[in-house]
């Protein structure tokens, strides 16, 4: 039964050089509902998952299985997104076949790959290539030269972007490619309501703060209308104020942006609350559930064991 709740190394080298500390878990609060909006599609999104030999992808993935089993059973459709570092090159292999070793297990199950839809993270190009990523994921990572890509479900556009093009994976004029590509996919896609996801997040309370090569995307989504912004990277759950891509919090116009870094990679603390922070868990592996509604989206973040935390929503703008 779903418990409900609302918040107001040698072993992994990968991991063994990210920033930040361990975390303690953040208490459980008082209880609350989920808002469940009547025959939406459920879209569940995830990053920072899979390191083999440690139970958190494990526990996130029974989860995840859990959840799409439940709304088959009630006829809702789902679909799953991944916020980038899917796989990190753990074990005693490193990247040897990394993503079949540590990825496979805990989410590999068929039901949850004919419904993914991924995003690269840095971690996913550890080999020194998107190689392994995109030989894994094939045709639903997108154009292999690329990363990016968009698709649409039940009157929404949802758009996967590459943030590792602005890092070692791209250079300038990929970048820019990616850019060109964006304002015309969202000329072509004048949805009401859309979501972009990707792997490093512009703004951020965790051990990596503000990622500023993102800028210009961050820019574009917003002049394009984009509702919501999913990431990664950060290993936390952090949900910001809707806002402009200059800060400024705007109830009306701006973009939201959450963070769930909660895959399975090692819980990491937030640093100094950035603006427009509104939410912040740590120390807890879980899932990001999004219900994709007629003009409107409500949000929870659900933990590994069942708990419901930071349930909220708003219409399109």
């Amino acid at each position: 039964m779903v418990k409900h709740a609302v918040i107001v190394s040698a072993m992994v080298i990968a991991l063994a050089a990210c920033k930040g500390k361990e975390a303690s878990p953040t208490p459980e609060g008082a209880s609350q509902r989920e808002i469940v909006l009547k025959g939406a599609p459920v879209l569940i999104a995830v990053g920072d998952i899979a390191v083999c030999g440690t139970s958190g992808d494990e526990s996130t993935g029974k989860l995840a299985d859990s959840l799409v089993s439940s709304d088959s059973a009630q006829g809702v459709q789902t679909l799953i997104v991944t916020l980038g570092d899917n796989a990190y090159p753990s074990g005693d292999q490193g990247v040897n076949n990394y993503f079949q070793r540590c990825f496979k297990p805990s989410w590999g199950d068929a039901r949850l790959m004919n419904i993914i839809h991924p995003s690269p993270g840095n971690h996913d190009y550890d080999s020194g290539s998107g190689a392994p990523y995109f030989d894994f994921f094939g045709l639903r990572a997108g154009p292999r030269d690329r990363g990016y890509y968009s698709f649409d479900v039940n009157g929404w556009h949802l758009i996967s972007l590459n943030s590792e093009l602005y890092f070692d994976a791209g250079d300038p004029d990929k970048a820019r490619a990616q850019e060109d590509w964006l304002r015309a996919d969202l000329r072509a896609h004048l949805t009401q309501c859309a979501i972009a996801y990707f792997h490093r997040p512009y703004f951020s309370s965790g051990a990596y703060g503000t990622t500023r090569e993102l800028k210009t995307i961050w820019q574009i989504l917003y002049d394009g209308g984009v509702d919501l912004v999913l990431n990664g990277h950060e290993h936390d759950y952090e949900r910001f104020l809707p806002q402009t891509a200059t800060g400024v919090a705007d109830a009306t116009k701006g973009m939201e942006e959450i963070v769930a870094g909660t895959g399975g990679g090692t819980l990491r603390t937030f640093d100094r609350p950035a603006a427009n922070s509104a939410a912040r868990i740590q120390g807890r592996f879980g899932v990001l559930k999004v219900w994709l509604g007629n003009g409107e989206y409500a949000r929870a973040f659900v933990t590994a064991d069942g708990t419901v935390w930071d349930v909220g929503g708003r219409h399109c703008r």
